[in-house]
């Protein structure tokens, strides 16, 4: 392989890294801080989930990469700008604060990431609207069906609930907060999963190794567990301020937020459509807590996780953007 496809492809995989560590762990966030499942044993059930997730389909992979930039008006040096710029802006939210680490959305991050670097290259004309479309619609996904889908699902539980005993419904929830922890860790290998798939399938064409875009076994084996080590290294820090420090979750809550995201999450990986998975299980628990009492949220952890996700696109976007350029100046 040239040398510069090799580079390409371990930045890929160092995106890839840091989406495990920020990114993946909110699958399994609510799961542990209730205590429903050890830290250990969710991460490995993530990891197994989030791999079946991935081999469910390539929908979500084919729009990220052949859907938000023109393939044929980039070359890898756009590929490596853009994943740089994931890495150091995740890498930058996550030790943001001694304890406090904040979960951005990989998702928004390739997507700017891309068309920055996809503009550096080849101006407006890169740009995709087939796929942009998919995005827009992606983003009300992941704002408001997880949001409203979380709230509604809470106080339903929580009203056919109410009569029954109160430490039997505890351990019941406990039960099935692992399942519902499945599905969010599986609908996200089927959705963001797919992401950094779709990039590396675009990779390997523009480096010369298929001549049409192909997702061969071993990428997806690879790039699933490279999502599972990072989750299982640095996972806690995530699943600390999105389980806990945003607002204090029971069972029934844990359950209610899970079911809502996942079910938005599989919906539009059904549909191709490259959602914030971050961003979903991120509302269904403000969702769930608001349902619940709202003034259980803290507020200042909720406003840095947002203020986050706002600034993930342009400065994903412009890191990208100047990255390229430097990089051409360089090469």
């Amino acid at each position: 392989m040239d040398i510069l496809l090799v580079l390409t492809l371990a930045v890929i995989l160092g995106a890839e890294f840091v989406n495990g560590l920020t990114d993946a762990p909110n699958a399994i966030a609510t799961v542990v801080s209730t205590r429903a499942l050890s830290f250990r044993k969710a991460v490995i059930m993530a990891a197994v989930l989030n791999f079946a997730g991935v081999m469910s389909g390539t929908a979500v992979a084919a729009t990220i990469g052949k859907g938000i930039i023109d393939s044929k008006a980039i070359d890898l040096i756009t590929i490596s700008a853009a994943m740089i710029s994931i890495v150091i802006w995740s890498s930058m939210a996550y030790f943001w604060r001694k304890r406090l680490g904040i979960p951005t959305s990989e998702s928004h991050a390739l997507i700017a990431a891309l068309a920055g670097a996809g503009l550096a290259t080849g101006g407006t004309d890169v740009l995709l609207w087939i796929g942009w479309k998919k995005v827009l619609i992606g983003l009300g996904f992941s704002t408001f069906l997880g949001l409203l889908g979380s709230y509604f699902l809470t106080r339903i539980v929580r009203k056919l609930s109410a009569p029954l005993p109160l430490y039997p419904t505890r351990s019941t929830f406990r039960k099935l907060q692992i399942l519902s922890s499945g599905f969010m860790a599986f609908s996200h290998g089927s959705n963001d999963g797919q992401k950094f798939m779709g990039v590396f399938a675009l990779a390997l064409v523009l480096g010369g190794m298929y001549e049409k875009f192909t997702i061969p076994l071993w990428a997806i084996v690879l790039l699933a567990s490279v999502m599972a080590l990072g989750t299982s290294i640095g996972g806690w820090r995530i699943i600390r301020t999105m389980g806990m420090r945003m607002t204090p979750l029971a069972p029934y809550q844990g359950f209610s937020a899970e079911t809502a995201a996942a079910s938005t999450i599989t919906l539009a990986s059904h549909f191709g459509i490259p959602l914030s998975t971050t961003h979903t299980i991120g509302t269904s628990i403000i969702g769930a807590g608001v349902a619940h009492r709202k003034s259980s949220l803290k507020m200042d952890v909720v406003t840095q996780i947002v203020l986050a996700w706002i600034l993930t696109f342009p400065v994903c976007g412009i890191l990208a953007f100047i990255i390229t350029h430097i990089a051409r100046i360089v090469f």
